[in-house]
């Protein structure tokens, strides 16, 4: 499927009530509004196209480059092609859901990921929390450092309440993540969870949510998913 193509078939899905809540969350124009499971029939038809991805994720259109990260192949992207990605991802939709979820899936994960969480720029610190969520979430245990993870734990228990927003909610899921999906420091991340206690999140233009890893550990275990993996990252 050629790029005009896919472009011709975004825009046909799009909705106007999906694309309020796109510009609603910090999306900007181009946005079509195309709900995500309507790209599934697309993306079936095409599976795994970098080149096309690139050329998606390149349009600075939301909804394109949302579907770039669908058809990317991650095992072939270079550090530099990720942090092209990050460097144009604009607001968190893109960094955590698009970006940090592709990234999840090479085998340059753990690496670039530690690199944008020492960053000190807020969309990359998101970025690289929330990729290690999703590595979480879907690896084995055993390709994770229990001594590197717990210093990371020690990082949010002591920045959490003073880093950027989006940093602040990505690190808080982190904290959950670890708790829920990584045995080996599930007590470790329920005592890190009380210890810092309800987060605040201030949002440009809506009110303040406010996010408590420890009871969302705490749910995860009456709800007996205490180890819980996905088996894939990208749906």
């Amino acid at each position: 499927m050629q790029f005009e193509e896919v472009m011709e078939k975004l825009e046909a899905l799009g909705k106007e009530r999906t694309k309020k809540i796109y510009l609603s969350n910090g999306a900007r124009e181009p946005v079509f509004g195309v709900a995500t499971g309507a790209m599934k029939p697309i993306a079936k038809q095409i599976k795994i196209d970098q080149p096309l991805a690139e050329q998606l994720y390149a349009t600075g259109n939301y909804d394109a480059m949302y579907f770039a990260g669908i058809i990317a192949d991650p095992v072939h992207m270079t550090e530099d092609d990720f942090n092209r990605w990050i460097n144009e991802a604009y607001f968190y939709m893109l960094s955590d859901y698009v970006v940090a979820v592709t990234l999840a899936e090479s085998p340059l994960g753990q690496s670039i990921a530690d690199e944008w969480i020492a960053s000190n720029e807020e969309l990359k610190m998101s970025a690289g929390w929330s990729c290690y969520c999703w590595m979480l979430g879907n690896r084995k245990d055993e390709e994770f450092s229990v001594s590197k993870l717990t210093g990371m734990l020690k990082t949010v228990k002591e920045k959490i309440h003073e880093a950027p927003p989006r940093t602040k909610a990505s690190m808080n899921n982190f904290v959950t993540t670890v708790g829920v999906s990584f045995k080996p420091l599930h007590e470790q991340a329920l005592e890190t969870a009380q210890i810092i206690g309800a987060v605040e999140i201030k949002r440009d233009h809506k009110k303040s949510s406010v996010v408590n890893a420890y009871e969302s550990i705490s749910k995860e275990v009456e709800r007996n998913r205490i180890g819980f993996k996905r088996k894939y990252v990208r749906c």
